[in-house]
């Protein structure tokens, strides 16, 4: 059990750490991802599935942004899985995948690649935020690692 903690709390590391900088650039930045716009388009695309009213605005993003940080979590927390030895490149493999199917996986599943796919420099940042989500991660994890022994 303490193990599995180890691994969500580096994991929730990871996410957080994702989601700062991803706040922060697409303030300044044009050319920013808006991963958050693929989330919300498919949290609103399931809840019309669903038969059920939409949520808008603020409720919108705060239910979006919970589901990114819970996701995210679970997703960097496999990380874990990996030995002492290879978790800087298992993180680092982890985010890579993370971003390249951000980039790959909307198109296919019906919704709109624009927020991570407008330009060179936007495709570029999606990839990089979750390679630093998971490098979070993996320091993270090395760090709980070590504490525990």
């Amino acid at each position: 059990m303490k193990k599995i903690m180890t691994n969500i709390i580096a994991g929730l590391a990871g996410a957080v750490a994702l989601n700062i900088i991803h706040q922060t650039i697409k303030c300044f930045d044009d050319d920013a991802p808006r991963v958050d716009l693929v989330g919300e388009e498919v949290l609103t695309e399931s809840m019309l599935s669903l038969g059920l009213m939409p949520l808008t605005g603020n409720a919108l993003f705060a239910a979006t942004f919970a589901g990114d940080i819970f996701s995210n979590t679970l997703y960097y927390s496999t990380i874990g899985f990996a030995k002492n030895k290879f978790i800087l490149l298992t993180g680092t493999l982890v985010g890579l995948t993370a971003g390249i199917g951000a980039l790959e996986l909307p198109g296919p599943m019906g919704l709109s690649d624009a927020p991570v796919n407008r330009t060179e420099k936007t495709k570029l940042l999606t990839v990089a935020l979750y390679t630093i989500g998971g490098l979070v991660s993996a320091i993270s994890l090395k760090v709980l690692r070590k504490r525990s022994l």
